[in-house]
């Protein structure tokens, strides 16, 4: 009797190449997180206008505090675009390389940062925003009108049908078989 640790391992089955939509959308999703950051930057770089909002909200404090809080939150916002970076990144890689669970989550992110970009397009131009003192200006919305084309066209290439055996076919190559207690 051969013990399970001496069993001969099946031989692996190369994985498929991903197909063009999904390399595309891979792509997409990244240039989707570059402009993100590129946007964020943008907003970032407005010094005066931070410390502004800061003064507003937290009057109480020295200009030094307020330069100080500024300086942390341009610090805290260049982290956080890293990161998102990094994340959009590694969940493109993963679908592209046929993970099923990637391409769900890159679907609710997508989806949701549409979702809330309509919000604010509908918001801005209904007067919606103004009304509750919401500042909007045209090149935070252009920025979110480019990424949201970027997210739906990527998401569409994800479920087309002739990508959707690739997601099958990774699953059944890189599927081993469920291992037991016993070794059998």
């Amino acid at each position: 009797m051969t013990n399970a640790l001496n069993a001969p391992k099946p031989a692996k089955r190369p994985k498929p190449t991903p197909p063009k939509p999904i390399d595309l959308a891979r792509w997409l999703f990244i240039l989707s997180a570059a402009i993100g950051v590129v946007r964020f930057m943008v907003e970032l770089g407005d010094r005066e206008m931070l410390i502004r909002e800061l003064r507003v909200r937290q009057p109480e404090l020295s200009q030094d505090d307020l330069d100080a809080a500024a300086t942390g939150g341009i610090v805290f916002g260049l982290l956080i675009a890293v990161g998102l970076i990094l994340v959009y990144t590694l969940l493109a890689n993963r679908m592209a390389g046929g993970r099923n669970w990637a391409r769900v989550l890159l679907t609710v992110i997508a989806g949701a940062g549409i979702f809330l970009g309509v919000v604010r397009l509908v918001a801005a131009f209904s007067g919606f925003a103004a009304a509750f003192g919401l500042a909007v200006d045209g090149v935070d919305l252009a920025f979110g009108v480019v990424t949201m084309l970027i997210d739906a066209t990527a998401v569409v290439l994800m479920y087309q049908p002739a990508v959707s055996g690739y997601f099958r076919s990774v699953r059944s190559v890189s599927g081993t078989p469920p291992q037991v207690a016993n070794g059998l």
